[in-house]
């Protein structure tokens, strides 16, 4: 979504009866600049990639909460939004799902701001799997996954653009070869016909997935959730 786009969201949020306490003071993009800069300062390398925070906390003075107070949902989601976008903008990953929890500090004045991001990983209760178009869940396990037309494919498609044996969802490996992790997978293509996408690019080699990416086979799309 980008910066820009953000504020303009922010900007048709505010319209009407609100736009008049949002003409001056503490503006709600400089709160996603800060994210984004937080993101930047706490990043870490990893085997797995560059992992960046992915639970905030959003510090505002009494009166600038109270401000914020009619768009808060609204704009917790927004700045949700900003930290996934700029992860993908920059390739970090994410031990967890993206949160942001908004407080208030009795000690901060009018205009003040902190944002606080911390890697978090949660308890694996769940699983990785797939979900289908039409919303089936198909649970990732320890071996390897294959996606083709033919009946002993592990999973079955028949769409056909998609070739015999097409992709393959297997556990990640870092480059020493042990494996990243119980819910770390990869996406790779088996030389089909028509390739291979994460997100719309195609895919070259083996590429780790990250929570919601969507894998397109043929004229199939699968969102993969990693927890």
């Amino acid at each position: 979504m980008g910066l820009q786009q953000f504020e303009r969201r922010l900007e048709r949020m505010v319209e009407g009866v609100f736009a008049r306490a949002f003409r001056s003071g503490l503006q709600p993009v400089e709160i996603g600049r800060r994210l984004t800069r937080d993101m930047d300062l706490r990043r870490t390398i990893a085997p797995r990639g560059t992992i960046a925070p992915n639970e905030f906390t959003v510090l505002l003075s009494p009166s600038d909460r109270s401000r914020f107070a009619p768009i808060e949902d609204e704009l917790v989601a927004e700045l949700v939004a900003v930290a996934r976008d700029h992860a993908g903008t920059e390739n970090y990953v994410f031990l967890g799902p993206v949160t942001v929890t908004m407080k208030t500090d009795e000690d901060l004045g009018a205009g003040m701001v902190l944002v606080s991001g911390e890697m978090v990983k949660p308890a694996e209760t769940a699983k990785p799997s797939l979900v289908l178009p039409d919303g089936r869940k198909i649970e990732l396990g320890p071996k390897s996954l294959i996606i083709g037309r033919l009946p002993d494919s592990g999973l079955v498609l028949s769409d056909p653009n998609v070739s015999r044996y097409h992709a393959e969802f297997r556990p990640a490996l870092a480059p020493d070869g042990d494996p990243l992790g119980s819910n770390e997978y990869e996406v790779s293509d088996m030389g089909s016909t028509n390739g291979t996408k994460v997100n719309g690019i195609p895919v070259v080699g083996a590429q780790i997935l990250r929570d919601g990416d969507t894998v397109t086979v043929g004229a199939t799309t699968i969102r993969y959730e990693r927890a």
